[in-house]
């Protein structure tokens, strides 16, 4: 039997999204693959029909065709010039694979790669709403990788369309006859919305994920919850729903529960850990990618991982990119790769003249999120942020949010002392007594950090706030640990 060409999205591919995509690397140990394999009792070379295929084809040939053309199932890529494929599988215990040698990447410009999921139930066509949004930027010069996730109850402007969640344009894409579908328009929505350019996109189901986590941990993948996790009604296969739980600490989970995991919106942050979860679970199958019995599965199990995802995915990526940019992922380290949510920090939440409850962006802080993820710098000190922090010009009040008498005023003395300026000094109506918070009331994100990090807080202490206490940019809700940060012994 000879595999199709295409097949070998399935394995470059989806080892290029498990590493450009979801991470880095997975390629870094491909000359001692076969040998690993060997050891794990497969054969490279022999009779099966994905061995044949291979020693049918020491070098393969491959013609040009125009690179926006979308790659669909069945259907044998070409590439815009003509790459050879090595494959050397010489004998004995020095065995090596190559699926790689005669491709690179060559092109030094950003790669922007829009990902999608689609809520599309096994057997079913048609338009669909995408479930997840996630924005991939590449820089080949710099090897970084940035992973932005973008919550599908964005109010964003559609192109062609009213305003609407981000989460319809592929739907409207495709039920449109906008010219490319669903994934086109979302990508133009993106565009539009983010002011950065989509270059190729990657668009599947659910099979696809189960089918290739089947393959690459039939054991399951380990990830670690931090909370009790309870759904009631997490959605099934049939519209219906079902309960789903999940308890604090580290557990493998097989497909099937790794995409309930991964889906679930069953927490206080909502569709905001729900995104976060998702690249816990991609770094995670990265992970499991990295080890050699990973690879094996996806090697031996080829024909019939093509099988279950024929028409699971669309995507714009011609084959011989992917070799390419498999031949990128493994220059790339690990801690070259960064992520970021669009979380709570960046959104308002709003209610449509419909009633729908939606979530309006604030685009300078995305941006400045954007430039985090994308363009991301090393730790800057704290004279950097400081420097940041003096050009925005932010008016910043200090309240006391405990029942420490004078704790505002004595915090404003401390932060004087430091240089910083305070307006004004109140006091929070009814105090919680809770640890010390950053309140955002404008998107003065730099100076929000700067007095993070001159705190000692975490970032996460930073928090977006409209609740009308104050007409300044940034409000130091000073709490319980404050006596403890102004003493040099907390924070």
């Amino acid at each position: 039997m000879r595999i199709p060409g295409w097949l070998f999205f399935v394995i470059v591919g989806a080892m290029v999204l498990a590493t450009v995509i979801c991470s880095v690397g997975a390629f870094g140990f491909a000359q001692s693959l076969a040998v690993d394999l060997s050891e794990s009792g497969i054969q490279v070379a022999g009779g099966s029909s994905f061995d044949t295929f291979l020693a049918a084809q020491p070098t393969a040939t491959l013609t040009p065709m125009p690179p926006t053309a979308t790659l669909q199932p069945g259907e044998t890529p070409q590439p815009t010039f003509t790459p050879t494929l090595a494959l050397a599988i010489p004998q004995g215990p020095t065995a090596t694979v190559d699926p790689l040698a005669g491709y690179s990447w060559s092109d030094p410009r950003r790669l922007n790669v829009l990902v999608m999921g689609i809520d599309q139930r096994r057997g079913e066509t048609g338009p669909s709403h995408t479930d997840t949004i996630m924005i991939v930027s590449i820089d080949p010069v710099r090897h970084t990788v940035g992973i932005l996730s973008v919550p599908r109850d964005l109010w964003v402007n559609i192109p062609g369309y009213q305003p609407n969640r981000i989460n319809n344009a592929n739907f409207l894409g495709d039920s449109g006859g906008y010219p490319g579908g669903g994934p086109a328009l979302a990508a133009e929505t993106i565009e539009a919305n983010f002011g950065i350019e989509i270059d190729r996109y990657i668009r599947i189901n659910f099979d696809v994920f189960e089918a290739a986590i089947n393959l690459i941990a039939p054991n399951g993948i380990e990830v670690c919850p931090t909370e009790v996790i309870d759904d009631p009604d997490y959605p099934d296969a049939g519209y219906g729903t079902i309960p789903v739980h999940f308890d604090p600490g580290c557990q493998r989970l097989d497909a099937v529960r790794l995409l309930q995991y991964a889906r679930t919106r069953a927490t206080l942050g909502s569709d905001f850990d729900r995104a976060a979860r998702q690249q816990e679970v991609i770094r995670a199958v990265q992970n499991e990618v990295l080890n050699a019995g990973g690879v094996a599965n996806f090697i031996t199990q080829v024909p019939a991982l093509w099988d279950q995802l024929s028409g699971s995915f669309v995507t714009d990526f011609t084959l011989e990119e992917l070799f390419a940019l498999a031949t990128l992922a493994q220059q790339i380290p690990r801690e070259n790769v960064h992520t970021g949510v669009i979380n709570n920090l960046y959104v308002d939440l709003a209610t449509t003249s419909s009633g729908e409850q939606v979530l309006t962006p604030r685009f300078d802080a995305i941006r400045f999120l954007m430039d985090q993820v994308f363009n991301p710098q090393d730790d800057l000190t704290l004279a950097e942020l400081r420097q940041r922090a003096e050009a925005e010009n932010a008016s910043i009040v200090v309240y006391n949010n405990t029942d420490v008498s004078g704790l505002a005023s004595q915090t404003r003395d401390w932060l004087a002392a430091q240089g910083v300026t305070i307006t004004n000094v109140g006091n929070i109506p009814e105090p919680t007594n809770s640890t010390t918070v950053i309140r955002d009331y404008s998107g003065k994100l730099w100076t929000a950090r700067y007095l993070a990090a001159l705190l000692g807080l975490p970032e996460t202490a930073i928090q977006p706030a409209a609740d009308g206490l104050t007409g300044e940019d940034l409000m130091i809700a000073a709490g319980t640990d404050m006596p403890a940060i102004l003493a040099g012994t907390g924070g």
